[in-house]
């Protein structure tokens, strides 16, 4: 295998590789294509990211972070219908993540739950078709993150016009790689099917209202970092193939973000004052080792928590992380229970009736 193919696998699949190689020399050419992998993801996405963020402004730095995400994605995973109205789609998506959350921030309490619910459900629609692949992950990462950054005035001109620049990149990437695929398929074709006995839509509508509410609760409530409740509930009704039973994410959640969560504020109080950034960029870089779902978990608690500690202090932001993710991921596997109960086991065909 060429090395440039194996820095494009999916580090699950390089340790597959490593774990099936007879030799110690094969092995070590994995673990390389998974460290030159996991280093220039990051150094990509500190360049990309700061690039951006210098020429529309620091308060658009989510908004480069979220296109960053996107356009990964989009190297990998299309919409399932053909590129021309995957184009359109796409444009439509980056003006959802660029005007609602900015909405939710102005508008009177009572119209957040519809906003976000309208929004979100939208966004999930037009963009993930097969949550398997992870886009629904990406995509509800990009609007809560969104909706914890929201900019209005001349910063929200500098939005629009930084999705503008990124619908140009991640539009270009999405017509070069998926151009010849599901010609056939037009939107409305998706539009026409769409049902609740179907698993996909109806992982959507959970994990849409789901979401909804909990980021609705949090802005009401004045909660401080509301988004990490968002983030921990979005991890639990993301899981896809549609289960009831949260359980098993509940607690890998919670393990890895107190684990990520300590880990974090020992590495902050042992470096000087001068090294604490680069706490950030060393957990993108084990992020790219990891493949269970705690670690993964854990490391994406350094980048939150170096920002968070900038604002509240080390202790505060530690304690916010564990509680908001605490309270994110209750809710979330309450509302999974509730809403298979009282929607989901309608429409679901029962276990007998289920193709094996």
């Amino acid at each position: 295998m060429k090395f440039y193919d194996a820095l494009q696998m999916d580090p699950s699949i390089l340790k597959r590789k490593i774990v099936a190689c007879e030799t110690l020399q094969e092995k070590n050419y994995y673990w390389l294509a998974i460290t030159v992998r996991s280093v220039l993801i990051v150094a990509f996405a500190i360049v990309f990211i700061s690039l951006l963020s210098g020429i529309f402004g620091a308060d658009n730095t989510a908004m480069a972070v979220a296109l960053f995400c996107i356009m990964l994605g989009l190297r990998f995973v299309n919409f399932k219908y053909c590129v021309g109205d995957s184009l359109f789609t796409l444009a439509i998506a980056l003006a959802i993540l660029v005007l609602a959350p900015s909405a939710a921030a102005v508008i009177p309490l009572v119209g957040l739950i519809p906003l976000h619910f309208a929004a979100f459900f939208g966004l999930l629609y037009i963009t993930t078709q097969r949550p398997e692949l992870g886009n629904g992950g990406l995509y509800s990462f990009a609007y809560v993150y969104l909706t914890g950054n929201p900019v209005s005035g001349e910063a929200l001109v500098r939005r629009g016009m930084l999705a503008l620049v990124g619908y140009l990149i991640c539009g270009a990437i999405l017509f070069a790689k998926h151009r010849e695929l599901h010609k056939k398929i037009r939107f409305h074709h998706v539009v026409r099917k769409f049902s609740l006995s179907n698993p996909v839509h109806l992982w959507q509508l959970r994990m849409a209202l789901g979401v909804s509410l909990a980021l609705s609760a949090g802005q009401i409530w004045g909660m401080e970092r509301f988004m990490w409740i968002g983030f921990a509930c979005a991890s639990l009704l993301s899981q896809y193939p549609y289960s009831h039973d949260t359980t098993l994410r509940f607690r890998q959640r919670i393990v890895g973000a107190v684990a990520g969560s300590c880990l974090f504020f020992i590495l902050y109080q042992l470096t000087p004052e001068a090294l604490h950034s680069l706490l950030g960029p060393l957990g993108g870089l084990c992020l790219g080792f990891c493949t269970d779902y705690r670690y993964k978990t854990a490391m994406n608690c350094f980048g939150a928590l170096m920002l968070g500690a900038g604002i509240y202090g080390v202790q505060q932001a530690v304690l916010l992380r564990i509680v908001n993710t605490f309270l994110g991921v209750a809710f979330g596997l309450l509302f999974a229970l509730l809403f298979h109960k009282v929607v989901a086991a309608k429409f679901l065909p029962a276990p007998e009736e289920q193709p094996s």
